[in-house]
C-alpha cells in the first residue's frame, strides 16, 4: 500500500463497523499508512473480505467479529486488539445504523434503543474499555463518527438524530477528561456521502434503489459543493486526526459536509 504518507507507522488502530462504507475506507486509508487494522464488525462475510484486501495489498489488517452494543464482546475486542500488537494507539468508533425512519410518534421503543445502544452505546463501550490503553500508548487518539444529523435537524430521524448528538457531546466530555492523560477525542461529522449505510437498497427494488439514490443526489445537489461525499473524503480526515499532525486538535467537530451545515436551504420544505 504505497503512494500515501505513511504517518502511522507502528502504531495500531481499532475502526468499528470496519467492514464496509465509511469503514472500510477508514480501514484501508489507515492501513495505507502503515497502521496495524483491526476490524471490529458484525458482519463477518465483509469484514474476513476487506481485511485479506488490505492484506493483499501489503498491509496490515485483523478482523475481529465483535457487536458493539454488547459490553463483552467489546471488551474481547480491545484485548484482542492488545494481545496482537502489544498496545492501541488509535480507536475510531464508526459502528452505526440509521435505524427507522420515522416521526417520534410512530416509532417503536425497541427501535429507539436499538439506535441508541449501537451508535452511542457502542462509543461508550469501546472508549470505556480502550481508553487504558490509549493513555499507555502516550499519543492515543479517539475519533468518533457522528453526524451532521447531530448538528441540525433533519425530517424522521429522532433516534438517529439523538445518537450522532449524544456521540458529539460524549466527544467533547471525553476531550476534557482524557486530553491531562495525553488522548486527544475528535468527532467527524458527515454530511450526505455516497454509503448505503445498512445495506438498505440492496434489499429494495431495482426501481426503489434507484430512486433512492436519486433522492440523495438531488438533495445533496442543493449544498455548497454541489454532490455527495466519497467515503474517502470523511477516511482522509480521519487519518489527520488519527496522526500527529493533529497533534493539537481535541475536542473538535469537524463536519465533512460539502457545506452543508453552513448553508440556510430556501427551497421548497
Amino acid at each position: 500500500m504505497t503512494g500515501i504518507c505513511r504517518r502511522l507507522e507502528q502504531r495500531t488502530a481499532i475502526i468499528t463497523g470496519g467492514s464496509f462504507g465509511i469503514g472500510r475506507a477508514i480501514s484501508m486509508r489507515l492501513a495505507s499508512e502503515g497502521a496495524h487494522v483491526v476490524l471490529a464488525d458484525r458482519a463477518v462475510e465483509q469484514g474476513t473480505a476487506t481485511t485479506r484486501e488490505i492484506v493483499e495489498r501489503g498491509g496490515q489488517a485483523t478482523f475481529v467479529a465483535c457487536d458493539v452494543s454488547d459490553s463483552n464482546q467489546v471488551k474481547d475486542a480491545v484485548a484482542q486488539a492488545v494481545e496482537l500488537a502489544g498496545g492501541l494507539d488509535i480507536l475510531v468508533n464508526n459502528a452505526g445504523i440509521p435505524g427507522r425512519l420515522v416521526p417520534v410518534t410512530d416509532m417503536a421503543e425497541d427501535d429507539w434503543e436499538q439506535v441508541i445502544a449501537i451508535n452511542l452505546g457502542g462509543v461508550y463501550r469501546f472508549a470505556k474499555y480502550a481508553l487504558p490503553h490509549l493513555i499507555a500508548s502516550g499519543h492515543g487518539s479517539m475519533i468518533n463518527i457522528a453526524s451532521t444529523f447531530g448538528m441540525v435537524g433533519a425530517h424522521n430521524s429522532p433516534a438517529y438524530g439523538a445518537s450522532k448528538g449524544g456521540v458529539i457531546a460524549l466527544s467533547r466530555q471525553l476531550a476534557v477528561d482524557y486530553g491531562p492523560h495525553g488522548v486527544r477525542v475528535n468527532a467527524v461529522s458527515p454530511g450526505f456521502v455516497d454509503n448505503d449505510m445498512d445495506q438498505r437498497r440492496t434489499r429494495m427494488t431495482p426501481e426503489d434503489a434507484t430512486a433512492n439514490l436519486a433522492a440523495r443526489v438531488a438533495t445533496a445537489g442543493i449544498q455548497p459543493l454541489g454532490r455527495q461525499c466519497d467515503p474517502a473524503e470523511i477516511a482522509a480526515a480521519v487519518a489527520f486526526l488519527a496522526s500527529d499532525d493533529g497533534s493539537f486538535v481535541t475536542g473538535a467537530v469537524l463536519p465533512v459536509d460539502g457545506g452543508c451545515t453552513s448553508f440556510f436551504n430556501f427551497g421548497a420544505r
